[in-house]
This record gives C-alpha cells, structure tokens and sequence, in this order.
C-alpha cells in the first residue's frame, strides 16, 4: 500500500473516532515518535543507518567528536558549508537523548 494511501485510509477511519478514541490514538502516536528528534534521520542504507543530519550524509556522532576535539560551532558550519546553525542544535539535542548509542558509534567509528 503507498504512503499516500495509508494516509487516505487512516483519514477516513479517523473521521468515524469519537472524541476520545482520537485522544487515545493521539497518546499512542507520541509514545510512538517520543524520542524523535527533528532534523535528524537514520535511513537502512545510508551511512550505515546512523543517525544523520537530514539532506546530508554527516552523522551525528561525527559532529558530537569533532565538538569534544575543540572544533566550535563556527569551525562546523565553516566544515560543512550544508550545515546550518539549527542543524547543530538538532545534533546535539540528539545526543542528549541518545547519548549511549552515540558513544558507541564514536567507539566504533574510531575503532575502524
């Protein structure tokens, strides 16, 4: 079934919810997407399904590292002319709440 069709599908079955049932759908779909962070992606396939900053293939943990190394904000978006200042602030968002998953990477990422 196409994104565009699921969409359709959950439109028409929304309109039939009563009030509450939409509330308890609601809560459900904010669990779901909780530890979301926007601006930030990880895509099966694309450099290794890390997380990344979207439109560009430059990882979280990258930037976390190049940040523990002294580089500034200023050196980042200088670096990586793609980058925006909202896109650092994404980054580090991100890390705060998956600071485990992004040390690993680190680990890993040096390791290789």
């Amino acid at each position: 079934m196409s994104t565009r069709t699921t969409l359709e599908t959950a439109e028409q079955v929304l309109a039939h919810l009563t009030r509450p049932e939409k509330a308890q759908l609601l809560q459900w779909i904010v669990r779901d997407i909780g530890d979301a962070v926007p601006g930030i992606d990880s895509t099966p396939g694309v450099c290794g399904g890390e997380p990344c900053i979207v439109r560009t293939r430059i990882p979280v943990w990258l930037l976390v590292q190049a940040r523990r190394l002294d580089a500034s904000e200023a050196d980042l978006l200088r670096s990586y002319p793609t980058l925006r200042a909202e896109d650092l602030a994404n980054a580090w968002a991100y890390y705060r709440g998956h600071r485990d998953e992004i040390e690993r990477q680190i680990v890993e990422n040096e390791e290789a």
